[in-house]
């Protein structure tokens, strides 16, 4: 049996946003609507890994857990696998889902997609990719594009990922949305791994397990979550947690 766990990284540096995961929505600090949200998808514990006594105080406030990590982490990834040591250093948890804690409206959908890939065997590490409907977003180097082949229903595995409009040609070009679900000594061995040319080239971390030979699998699903990165973003993120949950905290 799989045991999952879902790691949130967050800290307070950001440059557009400053102090962003203290922002509020709708009563409630960004990072305890991500927390709420990853509970929701009910796949396992949900641990916020962070290395802010603020962050974490929110996210015990709110009622969730919060471990405490070191300043100097170069990637949310190594953030979260010092934070998985530090919960469960008995190792009793084999799948890590790491989800970003700027998507207070993410949705159960692509988290439990995303673990579900690791019933694959061969598969290392999963993510969720959704199709660019909008023609702004095909040439949007902002907006990253996974390219795969198909295994079958709404599965691939992954090729490469780029910021280019990729791959050219007929047929559906695919938005990568940034949460992934590692097997944990995948997680391991991804965090122990040197940057690579295409990654540094691209600057896009996923390439680095790519060029290490790791397989990464990816489903498409239905939405991209909205991630909040400017004062607009944020006010878009209250708009539609508004509509989504009555005053009281109930979904609609």
């Amino acid at each position: 049996m799989s045991a999952p766990v879902v790691l949130i990284p967050a800290r307070m540096a950001a440059t557009r946003l400053p102090d962003k995961p203290m922002a509020d929505i709708n009563g409630l600090p960004m990072i305890v609507q991500v927390w709420k949200r990853a509970m929701e998808a009910d796949v396992g514990p949900v641990v916020v890994a962070t290395d802010s006594e603020v962050i974490a105080g929110a996210v015990r406030d709110g009622g969730g857990t919060a471990v405490i990590t070191r300043s100097d982490h170069p990637s949310g990834s190594d953030r979260i696998y010092e934070a998985l040591e530090i919960f469960d250093s008995a190792g009793r948890y084999d799948r890590i889902i790491n989800v970003q804690g700027d998507l207070p409206t993410i949705e159960p959908q692509p988290i439990r997609a995303a673990m579900t890939l690791l019933d694959e065997p061969a598969v290392d590490i999963a993510t969720v990719v959704a199709v660019i409907t909008r023609d702004e977003e095909r040439t949007n180097p902002a907006v990253v594009k996974a390219i795969g082949t198909p295994l079958g229903g709404n599965r691939y595995r992954a090729l490469y990922f780029t910021r280019a409009t990729a791959p050219t040609g007929e047929g559906p070009l695919y938005h990568h949305i940034g949460l992934y679900a590692y097997r944990r000594l995948a997680l391991r061995r991804f965090i122990g791994l040197k940057p690579t040319p295409l990654e540094l080239r691209e600057k896009l971390e996923q390439l680095r397990a790519l060029e290490s030979g790791m397989r990464i699998d990816f489903a498409v699903v239905d939405t991209v979550p909205l991630g909040v990165d400017t004062p607009a973003d944020l006010d878009h993120a209250r708009t539609i947690l508004a509509g989504r949950f009555t005053p009281g905290g109930a979904a609609r």
